[in-house]
């Protein structure tokens, strides 16, 4: 029983939700009908039955009307009461009773059952009123006669049909009226608010055309009602933040992309050395050697990058002995023959760690190895703030026009030298040095070449 009650709430809560608007505008304007259909209920029902006990009222104050105008008729002077003739017995005795001591002295012609109504509020006494239905509606008052002791009583009847079509009348029209209302009410509901929500689907469309990376466009900078504004902020804010997050991806994606491709150079290198010729066992296990090494290095490379993107460049444990850590990062980027590494004694150690500490230089060093002619030098030093890392070439040096959009990302002071490049590795270099409490910095004043300085924290 219980399971059968349970399905059937199911289905009746199912068939409810299927006949609720699906729109906004829709719920809202079912809502504002349903609250003006209860109000016009309460105020048609109001009006009614005051106007119902109005009408009532009126009918009263005719019977006690003609009752008062046939009281002066009845004669209570003598020892009998005595209805008297008057010139307009036809209108007076339509529908009156009189009584004296409760007997009945005058009735209408053909009064019928009637009479037996009267002769009940007779008997009762005082000025009363009875509605009753004999061949229709009728109300009867009764009202004594008020000279002297003598017991005389006149009972009028009137015919309710007119007070009754009255009301039938005003009910019909307060209902006609009522719906007029609520056509209006639901009319102007779906009017007002599909007005007011035309911003809403304004900004819908907006949002829709516009692209959160290369449109500029925001909800802010347009009117908007006050209940819309801090909507129209908030949504800025997450279009500001997608844009971000996919600025970052892009430039994540460019910088694994800029820093693998050493490796995948030595490795593709290696191939095709080993593929070109047979190759003894020692030659074949250098080649393997090559290769895990240049695999190794691309998996610490993404575990650098990636790391830094979560924000664990900040907290990163760890420490680097620098002059070790340049000499392998050497090897591993095959530095050409006029390169010199150089630290003070005694031995330095950067509060970094070693994987790090190679992607912050290694940018550095490659730009060394595209533009230097001759000499390129890498000195360690110690510094009362921590430790330094000189990068030094005789190339041509940074144009000064260029020098301050050097650390923007993309941007390369001339893409036609006829040296590749992507302009990501300078901007990366003092990403990731800044991340762990440093800096990249260049030197306008060196001449000629370039120097680059790194700072870091000391180990």
């Amino acid at each position: 029983m219980s399971g059968t009650c349970h399905r059937l709430r199911s289905a009746v809560t199912a068939f409810l939700h299927r006949l609720a608007p699906r729109t906004l505008r829709g719920r809202l304007s079912l809502v504002a009908l349903t609250t003006a259909a209860l109000l016009m209920l309460v105020l048609t029902v109001a009006f009614n039955v005051v106007a119902q006990h109005r009408l009532q009222h009126q009918a009263d104050d005719e019977l006690r009307t003609r009752a008062a105008a046939v009281a002066t008729t009845v004669d209570t002077t003598g020892t009998t009461v005595r209805v008297l003739e008057t010139s307009n017995d036809a209108l007076l005795d339509a529908n009156v009773w009189i009584y004296a001591d409760g007997r009945l002295l005058e009735e209408p012609p053909n009064a019928g059952r009637l009479t037996r109504v009267a002769d009940a509020l007779a008997g009762r006494g005082g000025r009363r009123c009875v509605t009753a239905d004999v061949d229709g509606p009728l109300r009867l008052c009764s009202q004594p006669v008020s000279a002297g002791n003598s017991g005389a009583l006149v009972v009028t009847a009137l015919d309710l049909s007119p007070y009754r079509s009255s009301a039938d009348t005003l009910l019909l029209g307060s209902l006609a009226l009522d719906v007029v209302m609520l056509t209006c009410t639901y009319a102007l509901t779906r009017l007002a608010v599909g007005r007011a929500l035309r911003p809403v689907r304004t900004m819908t469309d907006q949002a829709t055309r516009w692209s959160a990376v290369t449109s500029e466009e925001r909800f802010g900078r347009m009117r908007h009602p006050a209940e819309l504004a801090g909507l129209g902020t908030s949504l800025d804010a997450i279009l500001d933040r997608i844009r971000t997050l996919l600025r970052h991806e892009r430039q994540l994606t460019g910088e694994l992309s800029h820093e693998l491709r050493t490796p995948l150079s030595r490795i593709i290198a290696e191939l095709d050395w080993w593929r070109t010729r047979p190759r003894t066992a020692d030659q074949t296990h250098a080649t393997h050697k090559v290769i895990a090494e240049a695999a190794q290095s691309m998996r610490t490379i993404c575990d650098t990058l990636l790391d830094d993107a979560r924000g664990g460049a900040l907290t990163a444990p760890g420490t680097a002995e620098i002059l070790p850590t340049l000499r392998r990062l050497t090897e591993v980027l095959d530095a050409p023959d006029h390169l010199t590494v150089t630290a003070d004694s005694p031995p330095l150690e950067a509060g970094v760690p070693p994987a790090l500490l190679e992607r912050i230089v290694s940018p550095l060093l490659s730009n060394a190895f595209r533009y230097a002619r001759s000499k390129i030098a890498v000195h360690a030093y110690g510094a009362p703030d921590g430790v330094r890392v000189d990068v030094i070439d005789d190339g041509p040096g940074v144009p000064p026009p260029f020098a301050g959009r050097l650390f923007h990302p993309g941007q390369r002071a001339d893409p036609g030298d006829g040296h590749s490049g992507a302009g990501l590795g300078l901007p990366l270099a003092r990403r990731l040095a800044r991340s762990a409490g440093g800096e990249v910095t260049y030197d306008p004043g060196h001449t000629p070449g370039a120097r680059f300085v790194v700072s870091l924290p000391a180990g």
